[in-house]
């Protein structure tokens, strides 16, 4: 398994709500989870912000897997500088609670990466990864958007959660792939998340990308009302482990 994103195995990243989740994500061979308060039926984390750290410092407790709890205080994909010092605390009472890195991300009134910010809030929190949440989907200039991303890369920035369209990857796998294919670096950075099912993994890792995010699938009747259950994440485990890796 691959916690750090090594692109010699594929990482299966769960989406965790509670510490009910975590024993079961790990038992099943998760490789790093992600914190939110919920998610929209499993197609972009729309629906979901920060939890409180106490929340962080329980899931914690329940894994040694690498946990990245989501910083974002409204349901909107841009953030105001009176955020800023509220965001910077929150992500140091996570890391003090035993989470590996962050996830954030913002764009401007453009739709464009607010490369400013996320730089601001990357150098605030030294030396910590970070993943870009799926509000990148949400621009409508995607070359634009993925140079900007390439230059984070400096920042810390590891991943980016996508599905290729605000809609899913049931809409969006299509242009996710043709993307993968002519920028290996930007299949390198994609987490594949947003109603990912079964059947697109084989055609998401033959363009490169090993690198997915489960959310209601890992979960008993694909309901975020369910705790995440090991059979479902194992199977999971086993479906990417049979992947052939693409390099180069």
């Amino acid at each position: 398994m691959s916690p750090s994103g090594n692109d010699s195995m594929p990482m299966l990243e769960i989406v965790v709500l509670h510490p009910a989740d975590a024993g079961p994500a790990t038992e099943g061979g998760a490789d790093r989870l992600y914190v939110t308060s919920s998610v929209e039926p499993d197609l972009s984390d729309r629906g979901g912000l920060s939890v409180d750290a106490s929340l962080v410092s329980a899931i914690c407790r329940e894994t040694d897997l690498p946990v990245r709890p989501l910083l974002r205080l409204a349901s909107n994909a841009t953030s105001t500088g009176a955020e800023f010092t509220r965001l910077v605390a929150l992500g140091e009472s996570y890391l003090a609670a035993g989470a590996e890195g962050v996830v954030f991300g913002f764009l401007d009134t453009d739709l464009l990466i607010d490369t400013d910010l996320c730089r601001s809030l990357s150098d605030a929190l030294p030396g910590v990864p970070w993943t870009f949440r799926n509000v990148v989907d949400q621009s409508l200039e995607q070359d634009r958007v993925w140079r900007d991303l390439h230059e984070l890369r400096n920042t810390g920035l590891d991943g980016v959660h996508t599905a290729g369209s605000p809609r899913g990857l049931e809409v969006g796998s299509e242009d996710l792939i043709a993307r993968a294919r002519r920028d290996r670096a930007a299949a390198g950075l994609m987490i594949a998340s947003g109603g990912l099912v079964p059947e697109q993994v084989p055609w998401l890792a033959l363009a490169g990308i090993t690198r997915f995010r489960v959310g209601a699938s890992a979960r008993p009747g694909m309901s975020y009302k369910a705790f995440v259950d090991a059979r479902h994440v194992r199977s999971w485990r086993k479906l990417l482990d049979e992947q052939p890796i693409r390099r180069g």
